[in-house]
């Protein structure tokens, strides 16, 4: 069959990398993808947004299956626009309708989600502009830290954590009556701050039944020991040491199976990827936040461990089927390291030549923000390359990953040296 990837960063090219792997795939396209995928797809110059000039070409090329990488498009509806559509409602989206990626669109839907099926999860409180004074009130309410969210989509970076109470305050009115992250904090969540090591869990869902995909850590912050600025990731470590059998099947009980069966019974039609940040407070796991598409780079460390045919996998999902198929994978450790542009992520430059990519061996290079340009590969957003390494221990292939990312080379590159610091 052929297949759509939707999306540019270094998800999606390990989504091309995995799907161009399996015999079921005849043609694979990527829109608008990066100077990776162009090695094993054909990149389309389509915005993932640009719902009228997909449909052209997904009937142009006989497209069968859409695998939508980022949240964007999803909570704008592509799935229903599919599904609604005469031409294109025999094609099998793997992601969820516009109302279950409102798990993701929205803060304050994801957390009544939450406490109407009973998930694990912190106390909090929904604010507006109009609102503001009852926030400050409600914040006064709380011990520190202090945690303001975003409502709507914020590119992972809409969520404040706060030691001072004055300044919880001011980001409050900052960020509702200033705009701070624009209309995605028109409404903000202030929520109880869980104390507790964070993980992600991640499950491929048909709508009916789920298959549990490996848990990951990943890194946000750009400073070492988890100091600066949030990202949108600067690596991951899959599995997570600390997420036993016995934490796992607290998650599987309390989280996982009522969240697929919280959807099945509020009739939202949702096939697709759950990608669930949890926080384990002592023993006992709760959910942070919903994300209703892979993550990245997550999916740097995850996918490349599910031995599993992906493309047989989604087929399963289009057909609800997937409770009749077992999902395979490698035991072994994976590690991601990010690599991004000096100044990330605030300002940075773009158009910087990359080398020393042929070089690395014993690793998988995943390409996030980089394009061709007159035959060279050259940086093209904030984050730039993915190295990621397997061993039996996470601590071995992580020194795989740093000894592969220093035959790299771009103008201010940086790294995190630290990952896996924590656990």
């Amino acid at each position: 069959m052929n297949i759509l990837v939707l999306g540019s960063g270094g998800r999606e090219h390990t989504f091309a990398y995995k799907i161009a792997q399996s015999e079921l795939c005849d043609k694979l396209f990527v829109a608008p993808g990066n100077a990776g995928t162009a090695n094993i797809a054909t990149n389309v110059p389509i915005s993932v947004t640009d719902f009228p000039a997909i449909k052209e070409f997904v009937l142009k090329e006989n497209i069968e299956m859409v695998v939508v990488g980022p949240e964007d498009p999803l909570v704008q509806g592509i799935s229903d626009f599919f599904a609604e559509d005469s031409d294109l409602k025999e094609i099998t989206v793997i992601g969820p309708s516009k109302e279950g990626a409102r798990l993701e669109g929205s803060k304050e839907y994801a957390k009544e989600f939450l406490f109407r099926h009973n998930i694990p999860t912190a106390a909090y409180q929904s604010f507006t502009a109009e609102t503001v004074k009852e926030g400050k009130n409600f914040l006064e309410t709380l011990n520190a830290p202090y945690v303001l969210k975003a409502d709507g989509l914020a590119a992972g970076k809409g969520v404040l954590i706060l030691q001072n109470i004055d300044e919880a305050k001011a980001e409050l009115e900052n960020m509702l009556t200033n705009k701070k992250f624009g209309t995605a904090s028109e409404k903000v969540v202030i929520e109880e701050f869980l104390d507790g090591i964070e993980l992600s869990v991640f499950v491929l869902t048909d709508g009916k039944n789920y298959l549990t995909l490996p848990t990951a850590k990943d890194y946000k912050r750009i400073g070492e020991g988890d100091t600066g600025l949030n990202t949108g990731g600067m690596g991951a470590i899959s599995p997570v040491p600390f997420a036993d059998d016995v934490f796992m099947t607290k998650i599987e009980n309390q989280i996982l199976k009522p969240t697929v069966d919280g959807l099945a019974k509020e009739n939202i039609d949702y096939k697709g990827f759950i990608f669930i940040g949890l926080i384990k407070v002592g023993d006992e796991p709760k959910v942070i936040e919903y994300n209703v598409r892979m993550g990245d780079p997550e999916t740097e460390a995850v996918l490349p461990r599910v031995k599993t045919d992906l493309v047989k996998l989604f087929k399963h999902v289009g057909n609800q089927t997937l409770d009749e198929v077992k999902i395979e994978l490698d035991e072994r450790s994976a590690t991601t390291v990010m690599t991004v542009s000096g100044g990330y992520p605030e300002a940075y430059e773009k158009g910087k030549e990359i080398t020393g990519i042929d070089d690395i061996t014993d690793s998988i290079v995943f390409q996030a923000g980089t394009k061709l340009e007159d035959g060279k590969i050259v940086t093209n957003g904030g984050r730039v390359i993915a190295v990621t390494s397997f061993d039996d221990d996470f601590r071995e292939a992580l020194k795989k990953s740093y000894k592969n990312i220093e035959k790299l080379q771009f103008d201010k590159m940086y790294y995190r040296k630290d990952l896996g610091f924590d656990l």
